[in-house]
């Protein structure tokens, strides 16, 4: 759910971010290694450091990111060093590394340093997509069903698709991540705040009524019998 680009160039980090958001994903987006150290709750140091006393990965006062998409060539604090941190933590953090380099022997040195997939560029923005989803699904969270179904409602989040007594919903990508996250929970009450961090950026305003906005959107198109309830100061239930 949850993406940091870390990019130098920031033509190319927008849209990198525009377009996985249309994907669904959360995305927060850094230009030099060392913020990307930040945000996954590491201490920038000099290169080679070993992990600091931080509060452990993930963006500060959130949910941990799923994935990195890590250029390899980032100012301050080396794309390699930044990796390589990140994996010395043992974060749950996938990392899928950038690279305007196709020789073999830095694909495998970025393998070595710990990064789960590689890309060169230029490449194909829908492949990008499909390596995060996959990278997503191999996350060291509980393996989850490709298929997630409750009360009438079938979402397929391999293809993107979510039914209701076989009516397509159509939802939008926001819409889909917070139903998806209701689904995951098996009838446990998920809070606002987590709907918040997990299926919006960094930069959400916490006292922002985005999730009553987007819940009211999702209700309408579930219809009724509305299966999603409130809890009353706790969150809500699927």
């Amino acid at each position: 759910m949850r993406v940091l680009v870390a990019e130098d160039e920031p033509d190319l980090a927008a849209l990198l971010a525009t377009g996985l958001r249309r994907a669904g994903f959360a995305v927060d987006t850094v230009h030099a290694g060392d913020e990307a150290l930040d945000r996954l709750g590491l201490y920038a140091c000099e290169p080679g450091c070993g992990p600091g006393p931080g509060p452990g990965p993930g963006p500060v006062g959130g949910a941990p990111y799923d994935v990195l998409v890590l250029d390899r060539d980032l100012p301050r604090v080396h794309g390699d060093d930044v990796a390589r941190r990140l994996v010395a933590a043992g974060a749950p953090t996938r990392i899928l590394m950038l690279t305007a380099s196709s020789a073999v022997e830095d694909r495998v040195d970025g393998l070595d340093l710990g990064a789960d997939d590689y890309l060169g560029k230029p490449f194909d923005f829908p492949e990008l997509v499909s390596r995060v989803r996959a990278l997503r699904r191999r996350s060291a969270r509980p393996a989850l069903p490709p298929l997630l179904v409750r009360d009438g409602l079938v979402m397929d989040t391999v293809r993107r698709t979510a039914v209701r007594d076989g009516r397509d919903l159509d939802l939008s990508p926001k819409e889909f991540s917070v139903l998806q996250l209701l689904l995951e929970a098996d009838g446990a009450v998920v809070s606002a705040e987590e709907l918040l961090e997990r299926a919006w950026d960094a930069h959400a305003d916490p006292f922002t009524g985005a999730v009553r906005v987007c819940m009211s959107k999702l209700r309408a198109k579930l219809g009724e019998p509305g299966p999603i309830r409130t809890v009353q100061g706790v969150g809500y239930v699927l």
